[in-house]
């Protein structure tokens, strides 16, 4: 199995380098990825779908999350990257890279279980999805649900450790595009 490259990046979002996935974690370097939320509109309010990940996943294992996040490929684009990763997870096609809003970027950084660590420049890819099918890959997901924005701001303030360390800053970004639309 060929192991998984990630684009390191400097505090302005410049590509500085590559370097396997897993060792960019255990030493904390920034590099790229992506969160893809999608959503749709409902009589009762908007419903986004998110993830549980797979209790096998090296990191944030049993975390609910947006619908997919990963890494770019080297020269991938992040909307590409986006589709691809929707169907290797999640096993969503049919979606195009144009249907994206990209939300432009933030960068954090976490401290995570196994001595990992998370610093990541995370682009903000959504989607309104009324209708979407899916077969989730186990090795990386073990449940998706539609949750509510009222479900999703009870959990947070009153269990926000169920979701990844990620997702609620791309959550309240999500809403605060929305909001003004």
């Amino acid at each position: 199995m060929m192991k998984e490259e990630v684009v390191l990046v400097n505090e302005q979002g410049d590509a500085i380098g590559t370097m396997e996935k897993l060792e960019a974690h255990k030493k904390g370097l920034l590099h790229l990825a992506f969160s893809v939320l999608l959503y749709r509109e409902t009589k009762e309010g908007r419903e986004f779908l998110l993830q549980k990940r797979a209790e096998c996943k090296y990191h944030s294992k049993g975390k609910w999350s947006n619908t997919c996040c990963s890494h770019p490929r080297v020269n991938e684009a992040i909307d590409s990257a986006g589709v691809r990763r929707l169907a290797e997870e999640m096993g969503i096609t049919g979606i195009q890279a144009e249907q994206f809003d990209n939300l432009g970027w933030f960068i954090y950084q976490a401290e995570l279980e196994n001595g990992l660590s998370e610093h990541e420049q995370d682009y903000i890819l959504l989607a309104n999805t009324p209708d979407v099918r899916f077969e989730l890959n186990p090795e990386e997901v073990s449940d998706i649900q539609w949750w509510s924005e009222t479900k999703i701001k009870q959990t947070l303030a009153v269990s926000p450790t169920v979701f990844s360390v990620w997702f609620e800053t791309v959550y309240s970004k999500v809403i605060q595009f929305l909001d003004k639309k």
